[in-house]
């Protein structure tokens, strides 16, 4: 039986793999989407420099549309920047939060975004994840972005529920590097579940402080360790079982 400890690292390590298989499928689906984006703008060009030439009903209700006709790109002064902008920030996004739960570089997100590191749970992680996928899901998008998009935000969803539960130490309990620091020991720390972690106590010193020797295991050791409120005690007198009574 494993110890409950392999249990969290299993599962924590689990959800690691599900969120950055998440991320790349946004990250592709947004660079499809990015394709289609700047295509339809091409013909939504071409169609507005027709329309100055030979007037036709068609074209005259495309170019008045909200939206570009086949993308996600408003109708409007700018409208294709920020559209464009929109999705490389979204892509630049995921690169980061692949990179953080590779952990790799880690002083790099210690020292510049202290929230990816390891010294905070994964409830930002999902914060950031649930605002990437509901941008885009605000969106009228294809059906891999959308199952994309919406499956990045179930994981944010389970990615802040698991910070919740195990706080800052969820990336410590799922870290490849602490459990092998862990199994060095030489001893076991669970047994059928149960925890039986030795228990180091420190024996007192009878060193004295201005001679700094030690007075041994004599009578004048114990009489230094009555001084300081130690006592020995001594074994009670017994005889064995099989002696005559």
């Amino acid at each position: 039986m494993l110890p409950p400890r392999a249990y969290f690292f299993i599962g924590l390590n689990i959800i690691r793999v599900l969120s950055i298989v998440a991320l790349v499928l946004v990250f592709a689906s947004n660079i499809v989407t990015l394709v289609h984006d700047v295509e339809a703008v091409n013909r939504f060009m071409a169609a507005k420099g027709s329309d100055a030439s030979a007037s036709n009903s068609t074209t005259t209700d495309m170019l008045n549309c909200d939206y570009i006709e086949d993308s996600t790109v408003p109708n409007q002064p700018a409208g294709i920047f920020w559209a464009v902008l929109n999705r490389l920030l979204i892509i630049g996004q995921t690169v980061v939060l692949v990179l953080s739960e590779l952990g790799w570089p880690s002083k790099f997100f210690d020292r510049f975004f202290p929230v990816l590191g390891k010294d905070f749970g994964l409830g930002a992680l999902g914060v950031i994840q649930c605002l990437i996928g509901a941008a885009i899901l605000s969106h009228f998008v294809d059906d891999f972005t959308l199952v994309s998009a919406f499956f990045l935000f179930s994981i944010g969803c389970l990615n802040i529920f698991v910070g919740l539960i195990f706080r800052q130490g969820a990336k410590s309990k799922r870290s490849v590097t602490s459990w092998r620091e862990h199994a060095k020991s030489a001893l076991p720390t669970h047994v059928a579940g149960v925890p039986v972690a030795p228990i180091v106590t420190h024996a007192p010193s009878f060193v004295t402080a201005s001679s700094k020797a030690s007075l041994g295991f004599g009578r004048q050791g114990e009489k230094a360790a009555a001084m300081k409120g130690y006592f020995i005690s001594k074994p009670l007198e017994s005889l064995p079982r099989y002696a005559p009574k």
